[in-house]
């Protein structure tokens, strides 16, 4: 039976994660309150915005943005915004 969390970003109850993919206390919290389709979510920006700022995961500054970015999305409703990008329209 899948686990179930009442999702931070979602704001509703969801299937959680099948375990810890983050370390820390920070990973502990998303494991506790953020749902897999929101995780997938952050997934998909967290690429983008790799690539488009060429941000360089063994560089420990390029990596606090990173987290910096994932919990102004995870936790606190902000979107990830990158200057000049402009989401397709559907």
């Amino acid at each position: 039976m899948a686990r179930t969390v009442f999702c931070q970003l979602l704001q509703k109850e969801a299937d959680g994660l099948d375990f810890q993919l983050y370390p820390g206390e920070l990973g502990k919290r998303i494991f506790d309150s953020i749902s897999k389709e929101a995780w997938g979510q952050w997934q998909a920006k967290q690429t983008m915005l790799i690539n488009e700022k060429k941000l360089n995961m063994m560089n420990v500054d390029d990596r606090k943005v990173l987290e910096e970015s994932m919990v102004a999305f995870l936790f606190e409703g902000q979107d990830v915004v990158i200057e000049g990008y402009t989401p397709p329209s559907k």
